[in-house]
């Protein structure tokens, strides 16, 4: 097909192309429709009629006001204070919490509905794919396809971080020293994969 397998490749007129072998392509959906599962529902469809402020603020449409437990849930909806900056730490962690909480309620289903959106338009790229006699098929994205695969690519390799306790600081070390016998490799392969499909698609824009 002309193109480098594996990698995006920039798309005369804007938009990017990758070439995905029937493997690669159900990789994808199924990391992408475990996403879907792990975000759950986000804010519903809001009235078209409706005043926006009057939304945003109706007691249905509150999101959580609690941090979640699920470690990967945590990467992907971070608290909004208390982070490493020096302002934080000038304040009582108490306040913080409560400044979070308040945040995430009006703040977390939105956020949840924007990355099952991004996902989704993973899952249906995928699915209007038609692969060739040798298993292979040309993924082109343009309009808002990009980001919003740039987006969900992000949100998975979050999802994965998590899941092998990933941290900027150990990430090297802990990805490229693995045994091939280790149950958590095909993993790291699969982050290392997402990586470089995230990388080359951020070189198209």
């Amino acid at each position: 097909m002309g193109r480098s397998a594996g990698m995006f490749e920039a798309l005369e007129g804007g938009g990017a192309a990758v070439t995905l072998d029937e493997i690669e392509i159900s990789i994808l959906r199924s990391l992408a429709v475990q996403l879907l599962e792990l975000i759950g529902p986000g804010a519903p469809e809001p009235d078209e009629d409706a005043d926006p402020l009057a939304v945003l603020f109706a007691e249905g449409n509150e999101g959580p006001t609690e941090r979640p437990s699920d470690p990967a849930l945590i990467r992907l909806f971070p608290d909004a204070y208390g982070g490493p900056g020096p302002e934080d730490r000038k304040v009582d962690p108490q306040e913080l919490a409560a400044r979070s909480a308040e945040f995430r309620r009006f703040t977390e289903n939105d956020l949840r509905s924007h990355k099952r959106e991004d996902a989704l338009a993973v899952v249906r790229s995928l699915d209007a794919l038609t692969p060739g006699g040798d298993g292979a098929a040309l993924l082109e994205l343009t309009g808002e396809l990009p980001l919003r695969w740039l987006g969900a690519l992000n949100d998975l390799r979050l999802t994965i971080a998590a899941r092998l306790d990933i941290t900027e600081d150990d990430e090297s070390a802990m990805l490229f020293r693995l045994p091939d016998d280790d149950p958590r490799k095909p993993m790291v392969m699969a982050y290392l994969w997402l990586g470089g499909l995230q990388e080359t698609l951020i070189e198209t824009l």
